[in-house]
């Protein structure tokens, strides 16, 4: 088993894992580095740069995945019914994309990243990803001049984008054993959360260490019916899946998570866990060949032409308690405060 399929595993175990014990001399060095990157952004040493609508960024403390992408399109929705026109950027996982690109919903993942391609074809506004994300905002500005705010998907330590709400999202495998990569998931300490607007619960009821004081927000991803691979016109409830020979693939931050979801919707499966992003090829589904295949929306789209037989995947939405005061309150409050760049 590959290294970076290996660290995760150990990660989310209780304590700390003997193989992570000799990794805490680089993560203190990574902590270092982190901190003073913090430091050279706080001071001024590096620049940030501010655009001219505001930012709001989505994002996590730990290493993979946690629900970004269904907040992010939970956020979207939100903003378009309070009469704003938001815009997209996403790092692209994968792909060499040095110059900003506006994403085509008919491009492929190899093109532009999977989470930004799905971003494009769920959101319908403008999605353009890029290493740099100030380039990627400035070709949405450039490209949709009615665009009057910016959502970073995974963009909470691109500290180079100036940025006026901050949300940060754990799933239920929580901060792990607590450690700085690569002993540990944390990409910055748990006490950066103290500068956050707010913390969002995937499926969590709690989140230990949590620092007193950060708003927190349950969060839940709901999805019920499947729609077929390659044709969105077509669709059926776990009910009709049910009695099958059935293969779950889930190539996501937390696998176990669609997993546990079909197993709330009723149904039996093989599951086939992957690492976050993997580029699945037709060897990965022989095994599957005469059973039918689930997968998760991220993964569909790497999917296409892949998968011989009957393919199904489950699109998911994300459900946020309103709170007191209501998330999308807070978030307007900001943005509507915010002082002209």
């Amino acid at each position: 088993m590959a290294l970076s399929e290996t660290l995760p595993r150990l990660w989310y175990r209780r304590g700390l894992a003997l193989p992570l014990f000799f990794l805490i001399p680089f993560s203190w060095l990574f902590g270092a580095i982190a901190a003073g990157r913090r430091a050279a952004y706080r001071y001024g040493w590096l620049r940030s740069e501010r655009l001219p609508v505001p930012v709001v960024v989505v994002g996590n403390l730990v290493a993979g995945g946690a629900g970004k992408t269904p907040l992010t399109l939970w956020l979207v929705e939100a903003l378009l019914a309070h009469g704003w026109r938001p815009g997209i950027v996403s790092r692209g996982y994968g792909v060499n994309v040095v110059l900003p690109v506006l994403v085509d919903p008919g491009a492929t993942a190899g093109e532009c990243g999977d989470e930004p391609l799905l971003l494009a074809r769920r959101s319908g506004v403008p999605v353009a990803v890029c290493r740099d994300r100030v380039a990627a905002a400035r070709a949405i500005l450039g490209g949709h001049p009615g665009c009057n705010v910016i959502i970073a998907d995974d963009g909470l330590q691109h500290y180079r984008l100036a940025r006026d709400v901050e949300l940060a999202v754990f799933d239920a495998r929580g901060a792990g054993n607590g450690h700085l990569l690569p002993a540990g998931p944390l990409r910055e300490p748990m006490d950066r959360l103290q500068a956050v607007d707010a913390v969002m619960l995937n499926g969590i009821a709690a989140l230990p260490d949590l620092p007193v004081g950060v708003p927190c927000y349950q969060m839940r991803l709901n999805g019920a019916r499947f729609v077929a691979l390659g044709d969105a016109g077509r669709s059926c409830a776990a009910a009709d899946l049910s009695g099958q020979t059935l293969h779950a693939y889930a190539g996501i931050g937390d696998p176990g998570r669609f997993f546990r979801h079909l197993e709330m919707l009723g149904l039996r499966f093989e599951p086939h866990p992957f690492p976050d992003h993997h580029h699945f090829s037709a060897a990965d589904f022989v095994s599957a060949q005469g059973g039918v295949v689930l997968l998760t929306e991220k993964d569909a789209v790497k999917c296409a032409g892949l998968i011989t037989g009957e393919a199904w995947v489950l699109p998911v939405s994300a459900e946020i308690d309103l709170g007191e005061p209501g998330l999308i309150d807070r978030i307007l409050e900001k943005l509507n405060g915010r002082k002209t760049a």
